[in-house]
């Protein structure tokens, strides 16, 4: 996995768990890898990985089972989504938006492309 340098690791790995679960790579209840699993697997200290779990406990995106480890909670699919959603609009769209008004784009410019887009990737 690659980071970049402009958000915390952990938030990066965050979104890495999501988008696993979003793209149901990792199904509701069904168990993650470990703190020290994920940890050699993305090449990060195991603190950093355990920060994001908590982060994604908080968001009830996970859930820990004491003593067998970490899993997907009922709820992850529509909390990731929320998550990611708002880290989007807040952080994303702005910049969006802005090269859309630079180029004097509008937003209807951008429907066709994104259903294609869609039908390429998600068919």
């Amino acid at each position: 996995m690659q980071f970049r340098e402009s958000q915390a690791i952990y938030l990066q790995i965050a979104d890495y768990v999501c988008e696993k679960i979003l793209l149901k790579e990792w199904k509701v209840e069904e168990r993650i890898p470990s703190v020290r699993e994920l940890a050699v697997q993305l090449e990060v200290n195991p603190n950093t990985v355990m920060r994001t779990y908590d982060f994604l406990q908080q968001q009830e995106i996970i859930h820990n089972q004491r003593g067998i480890g970490y899993f997907v909670s009922q709820a992850a699919i529509k909390n990731a989504q929320t998550y990611r959603k708002n880290d989007f609009v807040e952080k994303d769209l702005p910049q969006v938006f802005r090269t859309m008004f630079l180029l004097g784009m509008e937003p209807d410019e951008l429907k066709p492309r994104f259903e294609k887009f869609k039908k390429q990737h998600f068919a």
